[in-house]
């Protein structure tokens, strides 16, 4: 139709320009009009011999013409248009019957889901509108879209299929129930999605199928569990995160574009509605803090659940408001031993193995539930039971992959023994010494803490009531160390000669430290070598000390006991025990104790003590051999007493730093301090 409009349009002007003596001719580069003479066109050199009027009359006539072929060749632009939009509307009625029948059978089986319907009609319309994109052109290949006239860059030959594909972000299991997602590396890219990009003739191009899901993807509708040390540690993950709890809604953004780190054309996918519960799993402290620095972790997360490590060691009928108790502890075992699939545990191993979840706790009346401790111990002990050609694990097993474990890490402690029995460290096990006792510490080193004796001396004189701490002058001591020696100021000034000034210049130490010291548990043991050095009493140095106290001079409990009586357990056993060794312990501390098999045999053949103490004046007691003594009815210590010999030279003390010193002023106004208190 488009060409018969075409060709009849010419042919109008051309049948009348005839009329009229010029012929319509067709050039290369387009129509032309020619004067006739007859039926052939008039050459040039005959057209120039005419009369000037006869010339001017057919140029006039020439021009009227291409007028009108002007006018005619104007409109063959809409004629063209209108001849594309019938083919268009016949294509489409040609593809509508191919493509019905399949995007109607979609739509039926997903009725249920508009949301899918609207796309498929509109992939409907969208294939109608390009069918040509799958036709293919000469040599086979189809038409490539264009856009400004440029082509369109295509990540695959299948370009025209790959515009209709879906890119699947999750799929859930109609029976799965609600997703359970844990992103082990939540990074900004894993928990919101990335947009990735392929590279092409030098450029980086993507499109909607490079768009990949991400943690939050995964769990919308479910619960995401995160490690909230790994998120905070994740550059913009914690502000992501934040900010798809806050809206609502997951934005895939690239990170490269956001920042500017990438020019790139990306995209700009659709915010999709979440609704999930996110887990964060952490210390303690991280949950503090972020609570406290990070206004909107309130808001977002309100529900904290704070796990114990230990649970209540109870006997079956012992506390029936407990659940747990080491019935359920052994049920705990024997469930970890069938998912390893382990060889079976019997009543012994079992039996071992409580014993050591509470020596983990630090508490002979609790458990350690700490699971990967616990499981790394049942898989070390079926080792040792395979090793020893066993089917069945026995108490024997699981003292061996204990013993294995404080062995692979016990290079520190070796060393320190060693120096002890070469006599680099200075420790003292037998004898008595005035102003001296043995401390004990726990070195913690990575997941393994053991006890190590030390060596506190203690000086007293005239001065004007400081008690030094060497350890916090020289900076080594730490607050709650500091604290503890402040302590010790308070007690004496409270519990002797309260009526007169502390007149003491006292000094403590721990001999042979180099490092660090923190912690008041040896603030007792200072003590009782600051009395030893006034009372001029020696202590025992077959005995080891351990305890804080107050200023009241009640020993209060500490941490770490096991490993601080075993310590120096080890020191005496490898010097040889005498019957007279032992360790003065907190005697709220008993509960607390879990000591190694070696420790309670030699403790109960008696050649190892340990003494629970309550008091300051129970441990000077059992440390010097000499009654810590009480005030009579007149508040008077007896003078063969700690007490009394304390006081006595505290007295001293005070008195002389009162009488002054011949220099101080005329010499006839001094007497002797006697003379001036002659009930002295």
């Amino acid at each position: 139709e488009f060409t018969d409009r075409q060709a009849e349009s010419i042919g109008n002007i051309g049948s009348h320009s005839k009329s009229l003596g010029i012929a319509l001719v067709r050039t290369p580069a387009g129509f032309g009009f020619a004067p006739l003479k007859g039926d052939t066109v008039m050459e040039p050199e005959e057209f120039g011999k005419l009369p000037e009027d006869e010339q001017k009359r057919i140029q006039g006539l020439i021009s009227e013409l291409q007028e009108e072929l002007g006018r005619a060749l104007q409109e063959l632009p809409r004629w063209r248009r209108e001849a594309q939009r019938k083919t268009r509307d016949l294509n489409r009625q040609v593809t509508r019957g191919a493509v019905n029948s399949l995007i109607e059978e979609l739509k039926s089986e997903y009725r249920e889901l508009p949301v899918v319907a609207g796309y498929l009609a509109s992939v409907q319309d969208d294939v109608l509108d390009h069918a040509e994109y799958f036709q293919p052109r000469e040599g086979g290949e189809h038409e490539q879209p264009t856009l400004f006239g440029m082509p369109i860059p295509q990540l695959d030959a299948d370009a025209p299929l790959r515009r209709y594909q879906v890119n699947v972000l999750i799929t859930h299991a109609g029976d799965g129930g609600c997703p359970i997602v844990h992103e082990d590396n939540p990074n900004h890219d894993n928990l919101v999605g990335r947009i990735e990009h392929m590279s092409q003739m030098g450029s980086l191009v993507t499109d909607f199928t490079l768009i990949k899901a991400g943690a939050l993807h995964r769990a919308n509708g479910g619960y995401l569990i995160l490690d909230a040390m790994k998120v905070l540690q994740q550059p913009f993950a914690w502000d992501a995160l934040k900010r798809a709890l806050r809206s609502h809604e997951i934005r895939t953004e690239s990170l490269g574009q956001e920042l500017s780190l990438i020019s790139t054309v990306s995209l700009a996918p659709e915010p999709i509605p979440l609704d999930v519960k996110v887990v964060m799993i952490g210390e303690r402290q991280i949950y503090y803090l972020l609570h406290a620095y990070d206004p909107e972790f309130g808001e977002l997360f309100k529900v904290a659940a704070d796990f114990e490590e230990d649970v209540a060691r109870t006997r079956d009928g012992a506390d029936a408001t407990v659940p747990v108790g080491e019935a359920a502890y052994a049920h705990l075992v024997a469930t970890l031993v069938r998912q390893d699939k382990l060889r079976a545990f019997d009543r012994s191993a079992v039996a071992r193995i409580i014993e050591q979840g509470a020596r983990e706790a630090g508490d002979a009346e609790k458990l350690s539930v700490h699971m990967r401790t616990l499981a790394d111990l049942l898989r070390e002990t079926d080792y040792w039971t395979g090793s020893a050609g066993r089917k069945v694990a026995t108490a024997a097993d699981v003292q061996a992959a204990i013993d294995s474990r404080i062995e692979r890490a016990s290079r520190v402690r070796q060393r320190l023994h060693e120096e002890v029995r070469r006599g680099t460290l200075l420790i003292d096990t037998q004898g008595s010494r005035n102003g001296q006792v043995n401390g004990l510490a726990v070195m913690q080193l990575g997941d393994t803490a053991f006890g190590m004796p030390h060596r506190i001396t203690a000086s007293a004189r005239l001065g004007s009531g400081r008690v030094i701490d060497i350890e916090r002058e020289a900076t080594l001591g730490g607050p709650l160390h500091s604290k503890g020696v402040l302590i010790l100021s308070g007690f004496l000034a409270a519990r002797y000669a309260p009526k007169r000034p502390l007149s003491l210049a006292a000094s403590l130490v721990f001999e042979q430290s180099y490092g660090g010291v923190e912690g008041d548990s040896a603030s007792s043991a200072e003590l009782y070598a600051l009395l030893s050095a006034l009372a001029q009493a020696p202590i025992r140095q077959s005995l080891a000390v351990t305890g804080s106290v107050n200023q009241h001079g009640d020993v209060q409990a500490i941490g770490g006991v096991n490993e601080k009586i075993e310590g120096f357990f080890d020191i005496c056993f490898e010097r040889g025990l005498t019957g007279d060794q032992g360790v003065l312990i907190p005697a709220s501390n008993v509960k607390h104790l879990m000591l190694r098999h070696d420790v309670v045999a030699a403790i109960a053949a008696g050649q190892f003590h340990i003494y629970p103490i309550e008091t300051i004046d129970q441990g000077i007691a059992i440390l010097t051999g000499v009654e810590a003594g009480r005030r009579d009815a007149v508040g008077i210590y007896p003078s063969d007493s700690i007490n009394g010999r304390v006081e006595k030279r505290l007295v001293d003390f005070a008195d002389r730093s009162q009488i002054p010193t011949p220099d101080a002023g005329s010499r006839k106004d001094w007497q002797p301090g006697w003379q001036r208190h002659p009930q002295r």
